[in-house]
Formats: structure tokens, sequence, C-alpha cells
């Protein structure tokens, strides 16, 4: 089994290359930068003496769990795409890193990630999942990210419900491209909430292919610049606009007629027939048959009018 180890760096021809009067532990002391990707490491030990690593590259590898990187306060970047990860756990010590890269590996529940208060990229595209599963992103870890995160990279992995991330109201680029979200009303209802978003791919989705679906998410997401890699006209995005606003004008005036028409109609049938007395029961009430008076002249007037149109 490959193992990082200090042993391992310092058989590095990448890494090691002593510096006159630099010893080996000077050296992994300052040390910001480890690349170790595609060298079929399957387990990380221990380095602890890079106490000032910033930046990690252990993409393609073999790594099945993320451990002993604990003592990295200063971990800004983590690569760790494309190994056979299924948790993400042991990086609430990480309090600096602002960009995480976990795609391609096995994860199907996104969390751990709670103390991670500086995390501003997460990519999490590809995962290699069960047939039938899905990737599941666990609220508690979505809210602890909402101010912070700016971009999400969920592609393919058979995502069909977004409502969760709606707290992420931060985020500024969105890719869910090839899943499988199919409801317009719920994806107008998400972006509605996210006012930073500029850049969106839902490319593959089922949604896609549903009536205006591009002209309808240009009119929520006012910010977007870029749709499914194609930018946004500014102009053609005023225009949608102005028409949906119009549009929701005329349909509030034709629900002010509608029920200005049923007004006058309940109160031409309300409590009295129509061309008729009062109800006997209601023979001996002086308020009543004022009441019939008023709306027999009511009647009359709309007779009228009617006619003369």
């Amino acid at each position: 089994m490959v193992r990082l180890t200090l042993d391992l760096i310092a058989k590095s021809k990448n890494h090691f290359k002593k510096k006159r009067g630099l010893s080996f532990p000077e050296y992994l002391k300052a040390l910001t930068h480890l690349h170790f990707s595609g060298k079929n490491i399957e387990d990380i030990g221990d380095i602890s003496m890079c106490r000032n690593l910033t930046v990690l590259y252990l993409y393609d590898n073999q790594i099945t769990h993320i451990c002993n990187l604990d003592f990295a306060s200063n971990l800004t970047h983590l690569y760790m795409q494309n190994n056979n990860i299924t948790q993400i756990d042991n990086l609430f010590t990480l309090q600096k890193l602002s960009k995480l890269y976990l795609g391609g590996n096995r994860i199907t529940v996104v969390e751990g990630l709670g103390k991670l208060c500086a995390l501003e990229e997460l990519h999490l595209e590809n995962q290699r999942l069960a047939p039938g599963e899905k990737l599941s992103l666990d609220p508690r870890t979505l809210l602890s990210l909402a101010e912070s995160l700016r971009v999400l990279n969920i592609n393919n992995n058979n995502i069909d419900d977004i409502k969760g991330l709606t707290v992420l109201k931060e985020l500024m680029h969105f890719s869910a491209a090839d899943n499988k979200l199919h409801k317009m009303e719920e994806l107008e209802e998400v972006f509605d909430r996210w006012h930073q978003l500029t850049r969106m791919d839902l490319s593959g989705n089922p949604v896609c292919k549903k009536a205006k679906y591009r002209d309808r998410l240009i009119t929520v997401c006012t910010s977007l610049e870029v749709l499914d890699g194609r930018e946004i006209n500014e102009l053609t995005r005023q225009f949608l606009i102005n028409w949906k606003a119009s549009k929701e004008a005329k349909k509030i005036k034709n629900h002010q007629h509608m029920m200005t028409g049923q007004l006058i109609s309940y109160s031409l049938t309300s409590d009295f027939n129509v061309g008729l007395g009062p109800h006997p029961a209601h023979i001996h009430s002086h308020a009543n048959v004022q009441r019939w008076k008023l709306q027999q002249s009511l009647r009359s007037a709309v007779i009228v009018h009617t006619d003369l149109s």
C-alpha cells in the first residue's frame, strides 16, 4: 500500500531539492504546496511537520478516507477528486480552507463541513454512485455554508430536487448539469432567493425541455450573466422582464374585472329573487324593504347600460 509520509516526500525528486544550508525539517516547515497526484496513494500518513502547507494536491489516487490533516490549519486548497472517498470527515480543523475538490469519488451524503466557515468553493461533480442512488446534501451542512459558499458544482449526481439549497443565498456560480431536475416552479422559487448568481449551468436536465425554460430563468435570476454556457444579452433580459411585468398587470386587471362582475351578480340575487318583492320571511322588515328597492334600482341601471351597449 502506498502511503503519503515524510519518507515519501523525501524520496520525491519533485519536492525535496535540498537548498544550501537547508535541512529536511526546515524544508518541510517552509513547504506550502505539496504535489502528489496520480501516485496510487491509498492513505495519508503523518505529515504534520508540513505545518505551513496551504495547497495539497492528492487527486487521481486511491484514497478511501480523509485523515491526518488536523495539523493543516493554514490549508486553503484541497484537491482530492477522483479517489475512492465515501465520506466527508476529519476536516473540521481546516478553518482557512476556501476551496474543496471532491468530484469523482463515492460520496452519497454531503456532510461534515459545518466548521468550515471560510469555504467558498465546493466541487462534488460526478460521484460514482450505485444504481438508483443520488447525492444528498445535509440541511445542517448547507445552513452552515450559507454565508460563505460562492461556487457549488453538483453535476451528474442523479439529483432531482434542490429546494434544500435555497439557503445558499451568496452563491455566484452554480453547476447542476446532467441531473434529473424537472420542476420549473421549484427552480424559480430557489433562484428567486439567489441575488448574487451570475453563472449557472443546468444543461442536460429534463427541465431544459420545458416551454420558455430559458426566458423564465432569465426573468427570475436578474443578476445572471451566463446560462448553460450562453451569455445573456442585457436587451433581451430587459425585454423579458418588461413582458413578464405587462403580463402580470394584465392578469391582475382581468381578475379585478371578474371580481366586480361577481359582486354585481351577488347584489342582484342575494336574499331576494330578482324582479320580485321581498321574501315573505322578511316582509315586515323596513330595512329589507329598503334594500330590495335599492337592488331594483341597481338592476334597472344594469339593464339600461346593457341596452345602450
